[in-house]
């Protein structure tokens, strides 16, 4: 039997809701976590995404369109695939359809933007603020400076483009809601939209600031990337061709820090978190789920696996992993018991074979990655004195990546940081720590712990 192609005229999902939230970064994390939430919102039919890719045009944008915005998401447990169409993305645009993302932030039904660009998509500077030394934010800010139909490339530029719409719209005011696995990714998109719009406009800058809102979140929800497999899979499974199904695991968590003035679907209905203060909830994603990640992603693909599911169940990369575990929730706020219950829980999310979570497609942007997954915990652990064999391990395993060993180097820094690997590990080890931090670069007895740890790994790569 042909399958039949996935649309809403072929009786499909659910009618498109209408357009209210727009989203910048359409991939396959916002559609297995923003997307399945509003999907499951007890008052879905009024909410509905305009999604934007994060850059240009790709197949995924025709794909989506040709599907009426549908797609299945594969529920991957490790017994079977649970399959579910999805149909909280009513219209699919390129990153480039500048008249179609200001139509919608000029707009008073649209009232609140969710993002997924990564960390490396804000362009921040060495002190945390807007990069305006890149060329891109340059061009942005003389295009923004020329006036609105000017195209903008950057994240950052797009954002500010938008509400400099709305505020000539007079549309009211407006929600931004990151969803950046970072910390305080809030505070973070607050500041380099308000760098930017300051120096397009100080008016605009001060509108901002009243009109405005940024919620902090934290996500989770493990997503790797769809295979051919993958899509000959739905289509026996369900009879429908469906050319962009998204791959997820059935764990899924999102806290949110307030709740949007503008309005929101009721995400809680799906067991979102609303609540006053997210930082513990972020640490305890970044450091036990995402520091794991990174160990696993360079130590175990060094040691020759593939996927998270083969690390960890290299016994010593599993004692690494404890390890790390150890020593990173010594300095989380939690009970004891409830951080023992997340890392069993973590443990079977990692053992599910069946997801097939590439270890290469974790070990990218390494450089963006590591300052906030492991340095914390090094610094926690050096100031009390003691050396942190489980952080130190990571560094190394990184060291390693950059040097050749293990999984291929992705990384948005990769022109600076894989010529600073080169030459004796010793001073290769010393450029590589300061670039991640200049403090931790220069404590020699953190400097001496990740060449040792360094040359261990290179010689079990060797065997």
């Amino acid at each position: 039997m042909t399958p039949t192609r996935l649309s809403r005229a072929a009786g499909h999902g659910r009618p498109a809701p209408p357009v209210r939230l727009v989203h910048l970064g359409l991939g396959n994390f916002f559609r297995a976590h923003q997307c399945w939430y509003t999907e499951h919102a007890g008052d879905a039919a009024g909410w509905g995404f305009a999604a934007f890719t994060g850059r240009s045009g790709s197949p995924l944008v025709d794909d989506l369109t040709a599907q009426d915005g549908l797609y299945t998401l594969v529920s991957r447990a490790a017994d079977a695939d649970r399959f579910e169409v999805i149909g909280s993305v009513s219209r699919v645009h390129a990153g480039t359809d500048q008249d179609a993302w200001l139509r919608y932030l000029s707009s008073p039904d649209v009232v609140a933007a969710t993002i997924t660009v990564t960390e490396a998509g804000y362009l921040r500077g060495p002190g945390g603020g807007l990069d305006t030394d890149r060329p891109e934010v340059r061009g942005d800010l003389d295009a923004l400076r020329r006036g609105a139909a000017e195209p903008v490339r950057t994240a950052p530029g797009r954002l500010v483009a938008g509400l400099a719409a709305r505020r000539r719209a007079d549309a009211g005011p407006f929600t931004l809601v990151p969803c950046d696995n970072t910390p305080g990714n809030g505070a973070l998109v607050e500041r380099v939209v308000g760098d930017l719009a300051e120096m397009v406009d100080g008016g605009l800058a001060g509108w901002l600031r009243q009109s405005v809102t940024v919620v902090t979140t934290m996500v989770d929800r493990i997503t790797p990337r769809a295979t051919a497999e993958d899509v000959r899979g739905v289509a026996n499974a369900t009879g429908v061709d469906d050319r962009s199904p998204v791959i997820t695991e059935p764990f899924h968590e999102w806290v949110l820090g307030g709740a949007p003035p503008t309005g929101r679907p009721r995400w809680e209905d799906a067991g979102a978190t609303v609540t006053e203060d997210v930082t513990p909830f972020e640490h305890r994603k970044l450091w036990l789920l995402n520091g794991a990640h990174s160990l696993l992603a360079y130590a175990g693909s060094i040691r020759g696996h593939t996927t998270v599911a083969e690390a960890v169940g290299d016994p010593t990369c599993h004692a690494w992993l404890e390890q790390w575990w150890k020593v990173a929730s010594a300095h989380l706020a939690q009970p004891a018991e409830d951080l023992a219950r997340y890392r069993a829980a973590l443990l079977d999310r990692f053992a599910n074979e069946r997801m097939r979570d590439r270890l290469d497609r974790i070990a990218a942007d390494g450089s963006q990655k590591l300052p906030i997954r492991i340095l914390p915990v090094l610094r926690a652990e050096r100031a009390a004195g003691r050396m942190p064999e489980g952080a130190t391990r990571v560094l190394a395993a990184w060291v390693c990546h950059l040097r050749g060993l293990g999984a291929p180097v992705v990384d948005a820094r990769a022109d600076e940081v894989v010529p600073l690997a080169d030459g004796p590990l010793p001073v290769a080890v010393r450029r590589l720590l300061t670039t991640l931090d200049p403090e931790v670069g220069a404590d020699a007895a953190v400097v001496a712990g990740v060449v040792d740890q360094s040359e261990q790994l290179a010689e079990q790569a060797a065997r």
